[in-house]
């Protein structure tokens, strides 16, 4: 295959000079003869703004290479009105965001080689508020691939995003295997990979530590003509995040369905194995399998509460759909929160196995504890106050916990029921092991209903 070098099209790799025109040049000569590889060479930095990949065109970062984000928003030429930063809602009054690079309505592209990427975010910080940053609307993507089939994503690392690192939508046969993705821990809305109203999508042998959710699943309003995000595998990766380790959910209205998730190892986040449905979309058929999760309270500033499995149906506007056929199994998970399944009303969840979950409790973190996150929402508080379950269960039918097992390291008073269940239909527990947090005090298993008038969330949590 035909190579066609940065240099020979005038890029000066300086780290200073606007190198963009010259790799999209490089670009559109390899696309024009049909195909070829763009390589980046090694021993530079190439500062860039945007530049778009062509069909049937391989950009290859060599090893030693980096190409580099601007700092500067005005050279970043492609832009588009999204959801990201105002709620899940395109909103025309908001800032455009910007794309490092991108394609879109592709065939056969990829992204190569084993020197970085580096997404500049440091430049998009207005303020450190001490366990987050305060930063502008309009940051750039990383990479932000529209309507492309056949892409593969390979080896390469990326650093500093400034907001969603590696964004999907639309995509279709999606290969992205061994890549690193490393963000600062405080940057806000700085998700690992983004797979938006994505078909056919395999995730493996990846590192990923990012300031927002690392790998996150959504089916986003600026994209409604894609359809469903469907039959995606995230296998073998290790994951860090200041928020949700994986996530499926959030920004979802349309359907997503037949995910799996196995073989990964979470470490230090402030939520586990997460399905967060807040819009419109139905999810169904989920399955997380043998994971290890560790999870731990942090800052207000983060969605989050240490949740090592999360489940959560409701509403974040005003509309919501419906999830079945949710499995977790085998899942070795240390942390400061229990598992934590709720729906707002009746129906909205429906068949959740735990299968071989093994919730080991402590407490190590200074951070307030016997609290329970439910955002986004827009129905009743968003952080409240309840003694800590090993498994809480609130509002659900056809719910079975089979070989659980609920071990507690610490036993501080806020520590309670190995499992709760409160208006659950159809609970069915098989052997599960272990007892409350305090046996002489409280029983393991606390199935209960609420009375007419009884206060669903009785003490919210003031931010």
């Amino acid at each position: 295959m035909a190579t066609y070098d940065i240099r020979s099209f005038g890029a000066v790799g300086d780290g200073t000079t606007n190198d963009a025109a010259a790799i999209q040049a490089a670009i559109d000569a390899a696309n024009a003869a049909g195909g070829g590889v763009v390589v980046v060479p090694s021993g530079a930095t190439f500062r860039t703004g945007s530049i778009e990949l062509r069909s049937y065109v391989e950009l290859h970062v060599e090893r030693g290479a980096v190409l580099a984000g601007s700092g500067n928003p005005a050279d970043y030429t492609h832009r588009l009105e999204v959801g990201a930063l105002s709620a899940g809602v395109v909103d025309p009054e908001n800032d455009q965001a910007l794309m490092l690079i991108t394609a879109r309505d592709a065939t056969n592209i990829a992204i190569t080689g084993d020197g970085i990427i580096d997404g500049a975010g440091r430049y998009f910080i207005e303020e450190d508020l001490g366990y987050i940053y305060r930063c502008p609307n309009q940051r750039p993507f990383t990479v932000f691939l529209i309507g492309t089939k056949h892409v593969t994503m390979r080896d390469i690392r990326l650093q500093d995003a400034a907001l969603w690192c590696v964004r999907l939508s639309g995509c279709e046969d999606v290969l992205i295997h061994g890549i690193q993705i490393d963000t600062d821990l405080k940057m806000p809305n700085a998700d690992g990979i983004d797979l938006d109203r994505c078909r056919r999508v395999r995730i493996s042998d990846c590192e990923i530590s990012s300031a927002d959710d690392s790998i996150s699943l959504k089916t986003c309003e600026e994209f409604e003509g894609y359809g469903p995000t469907e039959d995606i595998v995230i296998t073998n990766c290790t994951l860090q995040s200041t928020s949700s380790a994986v996530v499926v959910g959030v920004d979802a209205v349309a359907d997503i369905r037949n995910v799996i998730v196995s073989n990964c190892v979470i470490r230090s986040s402030h939520r586990g194995l997460a399905v967060n449905l807040g819009q419109e979309g139905n999810f169904e058929n989920i399955l997380f399998s043998d994971c290890i999760v560790e999870t731990r309270h942090f800052d207000r500033g983060w969605w989050g509460h240490g949740e090592p499995i999360y489940v959560n149906v409701g509403a974040w506007h005003d509309v919501v759909g419906r999830l079945r056929n949710v499995r977790f199994r085998n899942i070795l998970a240390r942390s400061e929160n229990g598992a934590y399944i709720a729906g707002d009303a009746p129906g909205l969840i429906e068949g959740v196995v735990l299968d071989g979950v093994r919730i080991e409790l402590d407490r190590w973190s200074r951070w307030p504890s016997a609290e329970y996150d439910r955002r986004p929402t827009s129905n009743g508080p968003e952080v409240y106050n309840h003694r800590t379950a090993g498994i809480h269960i609130d509002t659900a039918s056809d719910v079975t916990l089979r070989n659980c097992e609920v071990v507690w390291a610490s036993t501080p008073e806020e520590f309670g029921h190995a499992v709760e269940a409160i208006d659950v239909e159809g609970l069915v527990i098989e052997n599960l092991r272990g007892t409350s947090a305090h046996p002489d005090e409280l029983e393991t298993v606390r199935e209960h209903t609420r009375s007419p008038g009884e206060a669903r969330y009785p003490r919210p949590v003031l931010a």
